[in-house]
């Protein structure tokens, strides 16, 4: 399972979409489909449209959250048009349906997808408002029997403090679950981090900017962390 979020899809622009950029980070997940590995992914709405911001600002707190979800479903498409221009068949699934533009979530469906060696990307979180698409990406992981989640961020680890703003900030080789909660570390939201908790299922943060960074850290290659135990 790879989670990146809306805004890596962004590049340099302040909001919404860069193609440039999503071609690059399909590119990113073309080479580790041809090693033969089963791929699905989970990406963000925020470079579009974030609920939490929007309930901030007066907005219902439910509609904001749907809101969020359809931002999700247009990354979601976008990721696609790149993948399959690349010649990679892919499937987008919704958990909200919309049989017009993608699949309604249907497991077993999916797993069949996979297993087709089809890349499968998850939209509109889980379907729920107050649910992250951290936890969106945690539950269909654990649905689809992945081995690990790879959480794509703008950093090459986990750190004890923000390396941006702390240059004496320490990055973690690997670190567990309850510490990742007890110091509020920003790995994912407490939910997310639970549910991996309790299924046993590894997130490894690793740098989504190098070029090469996600087939690298399934090699064993690169500098990343890993929270589990």
């Amino acid at each position: 399972m790879l989670k990146i979020s809306g805004e890596a899809l962004m590049g340099d622009q302040g909001y919404g979409l860069h193609p440039p950029t999503v071609q690059r980070i399909a590119a990113e997940v073309k080479a580790v489909r041809d090693m033969g590995v089963e791929v699905c992914m989970v990406i963000g709405g925020g470079n579009i449209f974030r609920g939490l911001q929007g309930s901030a600002q007066g907005m219902e707190r439910t509609t904001a959250d749907y809101m969020g979800m359809l931002a999700t479903v247009m990354n979601a498409l976008a990721m696609q048009s790149a993948l399959e221009g690349m010649g990679v068949f892919t499937r987008v699934i919704s958990a909200i349906p919309m049989d017009q533009v993608c699949e309604p979530y249907i497991r077993r469906r999916a797993v069949r997808h996979l297993e087709k060696k089809r890349v499968c990307i998850f939209a509109a979180g889980t379907g729920n408002p107050y649910f992250t698409t951290d936890t969106a990406a945690t539950l269909r992981a654990s649905e689809m029997g992945c081995e690990a989640i790879f959480k794509g961020t703008k950093v090459d680890g986990v750190y004890d403090k923000d390396p941006k703003q702390h240059p004496d900030a320490r990055r973690f080789e690997q670190v567990g679950y309850t510490e990742v909660l007890a110091k509020n570390l920003g790995v994912m939201d407490a939910s997310a981090i639970a549910l991996a908790r309790d299924n046993n299922l590894p997130i490894i943060v690793f740098s989504l900017d190098e070029p090469g960074g996600f087939k690298g850290v399934l090699q064993g290659q690169g500098t990343y962390t890993v929270v589990q135990g």
